[in-house]
């Protein structure tokens, strides 16, 4: 099973130029007096409760591998309803956790604006890896999807939980750079094909996806009209995943009528996230705040 094949550079070379002058549109922040939550940092505390078991699955010698988060919340906040995102680390499917720089960053972010942050380990079921811009191999594809699988598990946990934990069900996102922004995407477009790693009978669905490095090629075939909106950050140096997945994603995300966002990163290579941090973090904020309809969740 291929996920899709790489598209001829000379194309996409056409494609992308036209693409870097009408698809890179800042989004705007919400307007309201500081501090406003979900888009100012109104905390100043994070409490992290770390390895929570989220779900079960086979890993790649077919023994059940117990799958566990941390979680990142605002210290001190009496919110009953909050919105909540699920964070996948990067490692080409066979290397990472959710104790990544990027990821904890990210999550000790959220969490001081008000959003709940959970960061989780998924089963890495690619023991060679899956780098480079040749076409995914099956191997990758199923890792891919075991990703996937794994992270639409932690949105049920989220649901399955959300009295104890205080969330919103109605406002979950997701987010990854590289293959855990490759296993966001997946989520955002396969929300149909739930998989087998925990929390059965709530929805998988999510209300964003923010792919840092991460387009997939061939996700076209995935989506749907009610599919989730999606914030791409990708550069256009970028040998390990091409900047032309994203572009592809980008344009198949369009022709569907569903809402997307490519913000390209001019020269820059894989997962750039040190570099352009200010700008993915206040963007992430900005579209989970815009795609979410954060103005009207609990303050």
């Amino acid at each position: 099973m291929s996920i899709g094949r790489h598209t001829p550079k000379r194309r996409v070379l056409i494609a992308t130029l036209a693409l870097i002058a009408s698809s890179c549109t800042l989004i705007a922040p919400p307007n309201g007096p500081a501090p406003l939550r979900y888009r100012d940092k109104v905390f100043t505390t994070v409490d992290t409760t770390a390895d929570l078991t989220y779900g079960s699955a086979p890993d790649i010698n077919n023994v059940a591998e117990v799958l566990k988060l941390d979680l990142y919340e605002p210290h001190g906040d009496t919110a009953t309803a909050r919105p909540a995102i699920v964070l996948v680390h990067g490692g080409a499917f066979f290397f990472g956790d959710k104790q990544m720089a990027d990821v904890v960053d990210l999550a000790n972010e959220y969490a001081k604006r008000g959003i709940v942050a959970v960061s989780i380990d998924y089963r890495l079921l690619a023991p060679s890896g899956c780098v480079g811009p040749d076409d995914p191999s099956p191997t990758c594809v199923a890792a891919a999807f075991g990703a996937q699988h794994d992270a639409q598990a932690a949105v049920r946990w989220l649901r399955t939980n959300a009295t104890t934990y205080r969330i919103d069900v109605g406002r979950i996102a997701m987010q990854g750079s590289s293959a855990g922004a490759m296993t966001a995407l997946l989520a955002a477009y396969r929300s149909d094909d739930p998989g087998t790693s925990g929390n059965p009978g709530p929805s998988s669905a999510i209300g964003g996806a923010i792919s840092l490095s991460g387009g997939v090629p061939g996700i076209a075939a995935f989506m749907n009209v009610g599919d989730a909106p999606a914030l791409l950050f990708h550069g256009t140096a970028d040998d390990i995943i091409p900047f032309d997945w994203t572009v592809a994603t980008y344009r198949a995300a369009i022709a569907a009528g569903l809402y997307a966002n490519l913000e390209t990163l001019s020269n820059a290579g894989h997962v750039p996230y040190a570099a352009y941090r200010d700008l993915i973090v206040s963007q992430s904020a900005n579209f989970l705040y815009q795609q979410l309809d954060l103005n009207h969740a609990e303050q």
